[in-house]
């Protein structure tokens, strides 16, 4: 026996086919819209829970930097031909930045960059290998000699650089010879720092004089 048409109370009578095929309609569309926005929900709070993992997952602390030791890199370069480089003995305070060897104004030197205790500024002791005369005010932009200061023994040429901001934000240096090769210590840091330096290598200066 055929299924009578539902009576709909709002319009008291049975629906027709084209009533009863809109509202299955609306009825589905309501239902696929209600499934998407739970699915929305549902991706979004998984997403936040993936990205919560991430971010408590991540190992914390400083990003490890890697130490230079002096001594050791000085060893290397002599074993490959350079030999008598001279190697300062300063406090683990002071950060070394680096230490190569390198050319300028066609003189090859020993070059090793510090940041001194204070954390400020910077210095850098350098050892010109067969250095003329003239190369420590090349390396100074220009600067002459302002007077002379022994320090444990060892008598250094002492330059004032003016105009740090057209030097390189170089301020002061010491040049003092070691046999052939000229050892220059020089920066943007205060006098102490430039005493301490050249204190750690005077008897190894001492040693390349007499060795001359």
């Amino acid at each position: 026996m055929a299924k009578e048409p539902r009576v709909v109370a709002e319009l008291g009578r049975p629906e027709t086919p084209g009533e009863t095929a809109a509202r299955k309609a609306a009825s589905s569309a309501a239902y696929r819209s209600s499934k998407t926005v739970r699915n929305l929900v549902v991706a979004l709070l998984v997403t936040l829970g993936i990205v919560a993992v991430i971010i408590l997952g991540v190992p914390r602390g400083e990003v490890p930097t890697t130490e230079i030791d002096v001594a050791e890199t000085a060893q290397r370069i002599e074993s490959g031909g350079d030999s008598g480089l001279i190697v300062p003995e300063l406090p683990d305070t002071w950060r070394v930045n680096s230490a190569v060897v390198e050319s300028d104004d066609a003189v090859r030197a020993w070059t090793i960059i510090y940041v001194p205790e204070s954390g400020q500024g910077y210095l850098r002791v350098e050892q010109g290998f067969d250095a003329d005369d003239a190369w420590a005010s090349r390396v100074l932009r220009g600067a002459e000699t302002e007077d002379t200061v022994t320090i444990d023994g060892i008598t250094w040429d002492r330059y004032d650089v003016s105009g740090a901001g057209e030097t390189g934000n170089i301020t002061q240096g010491f040049a003092t010879q070691a046999g052939p090769d000229t050892i220059l210590i020089y920066g943007d840091t205060d006098d102490g720092s430039l005493v301490v330096a050249a204190e750690s290598v005077a008897d190894q200066i001492r040693q390349l004089q007499e060795e001359s």
